[in-house]
């Protein structure tokens, strides 16, 4: 399930499993593990169980132009063609 490498901490920014959640008191969400949080559930799952998160699972980076990443004008994103 996890593809983290032992040498990383695990960053949610980065989780597939992350999202931002409409709770403004509650601003952040892991869909993995079903909760909400104030602060980065990574986080929360380390105060709470002494380890690094066990899903963390990189998101898959779209690819625009036959290039992968996100520098550029479009910033990574891919666009669908104007009908």
């Amino acid at each position: 399930m996890a593809s983290q490498q032992p040498s990383q901490r695990p960053d949610c920014w980065s989780c597939q499993h992350f999202a931002v959640s409409w709770d403004p008191r509650l601003p952040y969400s892991c869909k993995l593990m079903g909760f909400k949080s104030k602060r980065a559930p990574c986080l929360e799952v380390a105060s709470a169980d002494g380890r690094s998160c066990m899903g963390y699972s990189r998101k898959a980076l779209l690819v625009a132009n036959g290039r992968s990443g996100s520098s550029g004008v479009n910033g990574g994103v891919a666009h669908l063609p104007a009908l």
